[in-house]
């Protein structure tokens, strides 16, 4: 994008600071009744993405900050044969952990009181669903900074099939990527 002005890291991530809050105010601001239907259309453009089958293991998240809502599509995959996967913050700097959850499964607080499953048992999921603050035409994703799901992406092995999801107010014209930017190999936003 030539008309997309150029910047150094510390102007990068002071401006995605900004966009982040600004993105998440507006994602928030959608009524509830309103990222319910998106939730449900997202939830239906998966499951024709990815596929319902046994022995298809999907990492998702708890939905979080008016994040869309996809334990439905979690109890139909767990119903299909399916296992269904968390991510889980170990330390600061680290890449995420992926363990399996089944809805009626025991939770525990994690990271920034966001429920994880409370088992030790970790695994690879073949398909990644990230929830995205941001995201550009390149499929670039702006999460919440602190880089755990461009870390994981990049120690993963082997490598699954990345999906972001979103809402379409979320498109920006470039994240404005970094060299540790990994775009998701496609992007489901409605």
């Amino acid at each position: 994008m030539n008309d997309v002005p150029t910047m150094d890291r510390y102007a990068i991530m002071a401006w995605r600071k900004a966009e982040r809050e600004r993105l998440i105010a507006a994602r928030l601001a959608l009524p509830a009744e309103a990222r319910g239907a998106a939730s449900a259309r997202i939830a239906a453009l998966l499951e024709e993405a990815i596929g319902l089958r046994p022995g298809l293991k999907a990492s998702f998240y708890w939905p979080f900050r008016g994040e869309p809502d996809l334990r439905p599509l979690i109890a139909r995959l767990v119903e299909a044969g399916g296992t269904a996967l968390l991510p889980v913050v170990i330390a600061k700097g680290q890449p995420l952990v992926f363990r399996p959850w089944a809805p009626g499964a025991p939770l525990v607080k994690g990271v920034w009181n966001i429920p994880v499953p409370d088992t030790e048992e970790t695994a690879i999921p073949d398909v990644t669903i990230a929830p995205l603050v941001g995201f550009d035409g390149a499929n670039y994703r702006l999460g919440y900074g602190g880089g755990f799901f461009d870390r994981t992406l990049a120690t993963l092995s082997p490598r699954p099939r990345v999906i972001g999801i979103g809402y379409g107010l979320q498109r920006i014209p470039t994240i404005h990527p970094l060299p540790h930017d990994i775009p998701m190999d496609e992007i489901v936003v409605v």
